[in-house]
């Protein structure tokens, strides 16, 4: 076939113009600044390094002295050194946000991954990074630092606006000395950060498949034609969506639900409120009836929940009991949903709402919930036993709940059940999804090398919610 000069010029543009798009595209990809998923859970004696190498932030390391640091509200701060490590230390606090600064420049609609390497003179203590801008505050994140050793704080944000900003730390507890070190502030902007999760889906949950026809014997065949027909609805990881009594009846709610959830657990049915409304009264019909639908379809079950820690959701009759009452109460309950459905389920969220709340706690003392897991573990070994909160990966303002507030209770869990199978569990009630600072939450909790589940994921309505290379790359 003859090509005339002018289709000629035409394909060699055509081509030019793919190769550059091509190189555009795979080259930026590969060039795109890689995010660091470090996290440290364990108090180290010095800090580590500073990721990202500090990012924009100056002095990062406090080797220049004060250098790009100043006291913020009526702090007093110094560099000290201790064995050989610098740092700097805040003093004389009366206020809970006296400690120090460093004044930055944001840009609008930027990701800032930041991180610090906290520790306080006595005791342990919450301190938060805050970023104060023309626009407000930004939570940056929060750390239960610890005396002689440190602790690593990470989070992040998203720069609502361009212009100056200022970094600075804060506690309450204004009798305590700060002392920060290896601090870090890192931009992305949206492309380079949905760029680095495009490679890091390539990685992590794409490979190379290779085929191969063979008969009955394991020899090869040749020329064989090969189908390959993928579910439409289904995907190939986890993925569920709570259901109630109503869709025993409901038809088409059963084949909407069936062919596209591989996972689901109980809005009601499975609730201690539910399943005694008078106290020796049991009724698990509705429970039953849901696990042997959800069986028939091949639906695993999540066991929601034995206990919940909110005063508003108790059985009314549990007001009025003593604290022996109330104890054997809980002891009854914790053996007899469990030991109803052990080996029928996937996991169990034992107590749920246990950072927000504390009912159980108020009337049976401090050591409450890691007495439940204790027995709980006792009853159904086989399976995880979750927490259940919010806010956790949500909101950085909510100091309840923060990653190190989770970690903190999961420790007091596992000191009484130690060989316990743990997990995770994240309620994901979304607002504006901060995606830096999620992604933190979940780097500082991965490092527990426990199982995460997004437990309860829905999000508000709200404008940009179609937007590509955000929420949907997280």
């Amino acid at each position: 076939m003859e090509i005339s000069v002018l289709q000629k010029n035409n394909l060699i543009t055509m081509l030019l113009i793919l190769a550059c798009a091509d190189l555009l595209f795979s080259g930026f990809e590969a060039n795109a600044l890689p995010y660091d998923y470090t996290a440290s859970i364990e108090c180290l004696e010095t800090p580590l390094k500073p990721l990202h190498g500090g990012g924009i932030i100056l002095n990062p390391e406090l080797n220049m002295g004060l250098k790009g640091w100043q006291a913020f509200g009526d702090a007093k701060i110094e560099q000290r050194e201790l064995a050989g490590n610098k740092f700097v230390a805040v003093h004389a606090r009366n206020r809970p946000t006296d400690s120090i600064s460093q004044k930055l420049y944001l840009q609008q609609e930027t990701l800032y991954s930041f991180s610090a390497w906290i520790q306080v003179s006595e005791g342990n203590e919450a301190v938060a990074a805050v970023f104060k801008s023309g626009t407000g505050f930004k939570h940056g994140g929060a750390v239960v630092a610890e005396s002689k050793c440190w602790s690593m704080l990470k989070g992040g944000f998203t720069s609502d606006a361009t212009g100056p900003a200022e970094l600075y730390f804060e506690s309450k507890n204004t009798s305590i000395e700060i002392w920060v070190d290896s601090i870090s502030l890192q931009p992305f902007t949206t492309e380079e950060w949905a760029s680095h999760q495009d490679q890091n889906i390539k990685k992590v949950r794409k490979a190379k498949v290779r085929i191969q026809a063979i008969d009955k014997l394991g020899n090869p065949l040749s020329n064989a034609t090969i189908t390959i027909q993928q579910h439409q609805n289904k995907p190939g990881f986890p993925i569920g969506c709570a259901i109630n009594k109503n869709i025993l009846t409901n038809t088409p709610y059963q084949k909407w639900f069936t062919s596209r959830f591989t996972v689901t657990t109980f809005e009601d049915e499975m609730k201690w409120y539910s399943t005694e409304v008078s106290p020796g009264h049991e009724d698990y019909t509705s429970a039953d009836a849901l696990l042997s639908f959800a069986k028939q379809h091949n639906i695993a079950v999540r066991g929601h929940n034995v206990l919940w820690d909110d005063p508003k959701y108790q059985p009314g009759w549990l007001y009025s009991l003593s604290p022996a009452e109330l104890s054997n109460a809980v002891h009854k309950r914790i053996v007899s949903v469990m030991s109803r459905y052990t080996g029928q389920l996937i996991a169990w969220d034992v107590v749920n709402e246990n950072l927000h709340f504390s009912f159980f706690e108020s009337k049976l003392g401090d050591q409450a919930t890691p007495n439940f897991y204790r027995l709980a573990h006792a009853v159904d070994w086989s399976v995880p036993l979750f927490s259940n909160e919010y806010n956790t990966i949500e909101d950085s303002r909510d100091g309840a709940a923060t990653p190190a507030k989770y970690l903190q209770k999961l420790r007091q869990i596992q000191g009484l059940t130690r060989n316990a199978k743990m997990g995770i569990g994240l309620e994901s009630h979304f607002g504006t999804p901060n995606l830096a600072y999620m992604r933190a939450s979940l780097d500082t909790l991965g490092a527990t090398g426990l199982p995460i589940w997004l437990t309860e994921l829905d999000v508000l309505s709200g404008p940009n919610q179609d937007r590509p290379n955000t929420w949907n790359k997280f």
